[in-house]
Formats: structure tokens, C-alpha cells, sequence
């Protein structure tokens, strides 16, 4: 129970570090972006900048005298473009041009087809009379960008991995502190619980005893004492099987695999079903078995006879009276199934999470309660998973309930 504990704990640990390590790195990326962004604009502006002071306006054209070396230009996947008035071409220098149509409002165009580039477009102000004479479009490959920004990621990356790496050991000391004070306070609950259990043993059997033989002897007994003697036996019985159950939970940790023998399953749901049969009759609720023949299983038979029994008996006890109750089994690799389904109260969705709680009963089934301990559900519970199982429940209001032991098949075989 508490290993679950501990890995959710560090599962939860390590999902807040990787989410604040994961805004971190995205807020780092997010901030380098730009600032990468802003330094090449900057850089393609003082070099639009200088080739705009280049043109002049000559006749009604543009003449372009460049001090630009075009092997410049190409070795740092560079390109000018000169456009007049009209947004038409006069002269192009280098490779990386870009082929969208020209923009003079958009001061930072980015090309995403075929190579990645960037612009950046401005204006040519004559000298003479500061009239707009054409434009200079300066365009740059992104590969070395996106290089850095790869760079970037894949250090950020692996720091974050890192850091997840160094936090889960980490996280496997602080979990183990964490939960210590924690699992000592259950052993001394459990060991508590098993003393108290085991001690009032002995106290219930004498009374129990007393009030049997008083009930076995009535002669001389005044018929309101016989009532009383009759009740004192029956919340003994109560209270018996309740430090029963008790004592059984306290200790179950500690003998998971005790009298493991290999018991024919159908022969004992058979047992049970004939164990039961007159209390369902009491009720005429038809209770009937449909079951694989000679279902082998490595198992305790005494706690698999007492998991099968509460489902059963917990069946009977919350079906309305002319009710039916079935036991079946079907597999499905690598488990075997059986279930016990009933047309019972049903359970509220809202309430089957608790189904499995100690001491918990659903509100709309006390009244139909006998006076249950509220502990057969918890101990079925701990018998499958004991037996590497586990019980799962569906449930209706008003339609019924199915019980579904779920048991592996690598320690079952049909014979």
C-alpha cells in the first residue's frame, strides 16, 4: 500500500519539477528567440542602410553603385535587392533573396517555403530633395539561426532531463523520509489493532458461552430475560466477527502467501453456493452458479472460500426479496473473471469509490443492513490482491451490482 504511496508521491514530485523546468526552458527559449530575432533585424537594417546611401536617382532611374562584394554577400547567405517607385526590380545581388512580393509597410517579412529566410525592406530617400525614389529589400538565410536555436533546444533539453534524473533520486530519499513517521504510526495502528482484537477474543467467548448455556437452559427464566440473553448472544456474535475481520486485516500484510495449494475454484463456488442456498430461499432470491468445470487455482482456500462467501452473502443481503443473484466466469488473457452480479439496491456512481473503504456502507442500503461489521468488502478486497487479483464493481440504483474478481491466469489452468 504505502510503495503506491511513495510512487505517486514522486510521480507527483517529478511532474511539478518537469513543469516548472518546462516553463523555465520555454521562457528561456521564448527570450533568446527574440533577442536572436532583434540582432539579425538590426543587422539586416544597417546593412539595408548602407546600400540605401549607395543609390542614386538619375534621369528617372535609379543608379545603384554598391560597395558590397557579391562573393560577401553569398558567403554569408546574403541578398540586396533594389526596387523602384513602382515595386519593380532594377538589380539583385546574391543568392538569398526571398520570393515574396515586395512589402514596404512590412519592415520584417519571413520566407517558411522551400529555404527559410528573412527580409527586411526600406525605403531610398533622394539626398537632393528627400523625395522616395525606391526601396532596398536585404533577405538572409535562417540556417544559422535555426542551428543556434537547435543548439538551444537540445541543451535545454538535456539539462531539463538532467535535472528530472538528479531530482527522482532525489525524490526516492525525500518520499522514503516523508512517508517513514508515516508507516511506523500504521505498523503501531495495525499492531494495535491486531493486540486489541486477539485480547477481547477471550472476553466475548465467555460471554458468548454464558449466554448460550443460559439460552440452552431456559427453565425458570422469565421471558424478558430470555429476550435479553438472546440479544447479549447476538451482539456478541457481532462484535466476534467484528474482531475477526479486524484481527484478519491487522495481519494480512504479513501472510500473503501462507497455505498456497492448488484448489479446484469450481468445487469451491459450488460449496458456497449450497452453503448459501437456504438463506437465499429464505429471501426466494434464485442464486445460481454457471462456472468453467474444475477451475484449478494456487490459492488459499480458506481465504479464497472467505472472499467468495462475502460477495455472496453481500449479494443476498442487499437483493429485495424474488431477486436473483449469478456467479459466473469468463476469461480474458491473462486473466480469469468471475463474477458475482445481483438485482440488488445498487450502489449511486458517486459511492462505488468507497465501495472497498472499512467500515463504509452506502446510505440507500441501510435499511437493509443486518448489522454487518462494514468490513467484508475491504477484506475480499485484500484476499485478491493477496492473490495478485484485484475486484473491480459496477452498479445500478434500483437495477443491481456486479462483482468482478479479476485473477491472473499464470497461477490457473483448466484441467
Amino acid at each position: 500500500m504505502f510503495e503506491k504511496i511513495r510512487y505517486r508521491l514522486l510521480l507527483s514530485y517529478l511532474v511539478v519539477i518537469a513543469s516548472i523546468l518546462g516553463t523555465f526552458a520555454i521562457a528561456v527559449r521564448t527570450v533568446f528567440t527574440r533577442s536572436l530575432t532583434h540582432q539579425l533585424t538590426d543587422k539586416l537594417i544597417a546593412l539595408g542602410q548602407g546600400a540605401a546611401a549607395n543609390a542614386e536617382y538619375e534621369n528617372g532611374q535609379i543608379k545603384i553603385e554598391s560597395d558590397f562584394p557579391v562573393q560577401d554577400l553569398i558567403a554569408n547567405n546574403q541578398a540586396l535587392e533594389w526596387f523602384d517607385t513602382q515595386r519593380r526590380l532594377v538589380e539583385r545581388q546574391g543568392k538569398a533573396t526571398v520570393t515574396l512580393p515586395l512589402s514596404p509597410k512590412e519592415t520584417v517579412q519571413f520566407q517558411t517555403r522551400k529555404n527559410r529566410l528573412i527580409a527586411t525592406t526600406l525605403p531610398i530617400i533622394g539626398s537632393d530633395d528627400r523625395k522616395l525614389i525606391g526601396y532596398v529589400r536585404v533577405s538572409q538565410s535562417l540556417e544559422e539561426y535555426d542551428e543556434t536555436l537547435s543548439k538551444l533546444d537540445w541543451g535545454l533539453g538535456g539539462g531539463i532531463l538532467v535535472a528530472l534524473a538528479l531530482s527522482g533520486i532525489g525524490g526516492v530519499w525525500l518520499t522514503r523520509q516523508a512517508m517513514q513517521p508515516i508507516e511506523q504510526s500504521f505498523q503501531r495502528l495495525k499492531q494495535f489493532t491486531a493486540d486489541a482484537s486477539h485480547e477481547l477474543r477471550s472476553p466475548l467467548m465467555a460471554v458468548k458461552s454464558n449466554a448460550t448455556v443460559a439460552l440452552k437452559y431456559p427453565e425458570g427464566m422469565r421471558e424478558t430475560d430470555k429476550e435479553k440473553f438472546q440479544a447479549i448472544a447476538s451482539a456478541t456474535n457481532q462484535m466476534s466477527r467484528l474482531t475477526e475481520d479486524l484481527l484478519f486485516l491487522a495481519r494480512n500484510d504479513k501472510i500473503p502467501h501462507r497455505n498456497r495449494d492448488i484448489i479446484d475454484l469450481t468445487e469451491l463456488l459450488e460449496n458456497l453456493v449450497q452453503l448459501y442456498k437456504p438463506q437465499a430461499e429464505a429471501k426466494q432470491i434464485k442464486l445460481s452458479i454457471q462456472v468453467t468445470k474444475n477451475l484449478r487455482l494456487l490459492g488459499d482456500s480458506d481465504q479464497l472460500r472467505r472472499l467468495f462467501g462475502n460477495l455472496i452473502e453481500n449479494a443476498i443481503h442487499y437483493t429485495p426479496n424474488s431477486g436473483t443473484v449469478e456467479i459466473k466466469d469468463r476469461r480474458i488473457s491473462p486473466h480469469w473473471y468471475i463474477e458475482v452480479r445481483d438485482t440488488g439496491v445498487g450502489i449511486a456512481p458517486e459511492q462505488l469509490k468507497h465501495v472497498f473503504d472499512r467500515f463504509w456502507r452506502a446510505d440507500r442500503s441501510r435499511s437493509y443492513n443486518s448489522g454487518g461489521s462494514g468490513l467484508g468488502l475491504a477484506i475480499a478486497q485484500a484476499i485478491a490482491q493477496n492473490h495478485g487479483g484485484l475486484i473491480t464493481v459496477t452498479s445500478q440504483v434500483e437495477v443491481g451490482s456486479c462483482f468482478t474478481v479479476r485473477l491472473p491466469t499464470n497461477a490457473t489452468s483448466v484441467l
